[in-house]
């Protein structure tokens, strides 16, 4: 069965607010950059494998393409395997868009009894929701019950006492506590292997191996830069998820210094934008400017006056499209 993640659900309006060109003489469309800006400028998502740290594999991502920094987005323990997206560069920044993001999982249990299949699919499709978590003593928050969504489970099959499902959640979910409250019930469980197929706008289909990303680094130093290219996505991947606003020409340079967004500056929007909620500032070529927080509802971005977007993280440089 085919599940989504909440932001997977959402289907929104690209609303005009002005016709507006964008000049050619300014900027780049994120698919025509060349390589060293990409490298630069952009996301490995890494098959994880068990062993490393999270940070280890963001260290081996910057040795491999000879980066000062490298920033991982969202930790996976070192036995869990699976999608790990590894921000570059001057991109290091965009993981803020990734950490609260959903997540999905593939996980193997072990559950203590002996237990009907039947009951086993039956609990575990049916736990939808808000649940209390106390995170494990081994962790990286403080130890106190946390609220924690989880969007869906599914069954997936059964061998004797091992039990495979699939579960998407919110970020922050402890997924080896929830298989331990998950057994309670019926006498205990433990997890046994955790695999993550979702973080965010990334997915299994988009891993390379850390070998996998050296071997595309040799052939482009080599002059091949095909697999490059396809190991290393434009920064932009990461903010698929939210929703956007496209700008002006004209109105970039000062998003790039840190302004607010103005009503006057909008070229086009997307729909069901709320206050308060993280969003994407564009440029026309679809460029990531910044990272912003709505100050005002889409309903209101046909107005002439206001403040649309509070930036608090921009990207792009002040000078790309003049000062």
């Amino acid at each position: 069965m085919f599940m989504q993640l909440p932001f997977e659900k959402i289907t929104r309006a690209v609303i005009t607010r002005v016709l507006a060109q964008t000049n050619p003489v300014y900027g780049c469309r994120p698919e025509d950059r060349p390589v060293e800006h990409l490298i630069e400028k952009g996301v490995v998502v890494v098959n994880k494998s068990k062993g490393p740290t999270s940070h280890q594999v963001a260290g081996y991502v910057k040795k491999i393409l000879q980066l000062s920094k490298a920033g991982h987005g969202g930790t996976l323990d070192p036995a869990v395997t699976g999608v790990l997206p590894v921000a570059l560069g001057k991109a290091t920044r965009v993981v803020q868009a990734l950490l609260t993001a959903g997540k999905e999982y593939v996980c193997l249990m072990k559950i203590h009894n002996e237990v009907n299949e039947d009951t086993i699919k039956e609990q575990l499709e049916k736990i939808r929701g808000k649940i209390k978590q106390l995170p494990p003593v081994k962790s990286a928050v403080r130890r106190e019950v946390r609220t924690r969504e989880i969007y869906y489970v599914t069954f997936l099959e059964m061998k004797e006492k091992h039990v495979l499902f699939r579960i998407g959640c919110e970020a922050g979910t402890y997924i080896r506590k929830f298989v331990h409250d998950f057994g309670k019930p019926i006498g205990g469980a433990h997890m046994v292997q955790l695999i993550r197929t979702k973080a965010g706008p990334f997915n299994t289909s988009q891993m390379h191996t850390l070998q996998e990303l050296e071997d595309a680094y040799a052939f482009w130093k080599e002059g091949n830069s095909k697999l490059i290219r396809t190991c290393v996505l434009p920064y932009e991947a990461a903010v698929v998820h939210l929703p956007k606003i496209w700008i002006q020409d004209k109105a970039v340079a000062s998003i790039a210094h840190g302004a607010d967004l103005h009503m006057p500056g909008i070229a086009r929007f997307e729909s069901d934008i709320k206050i308060g909620e993280p969003i994407a500032i564009m440029t026309l070529k679809d460029e990531l400017v910044a990272l912003a927080q709505a100050k005002s509802n889409s309903e209101d971005m046909l107005k002439d006056k206001g403040i649309t977007a509070h930036p608090y993280a921009v990207f792009i440089e002040p000078d790309v499209y003049g000062n």
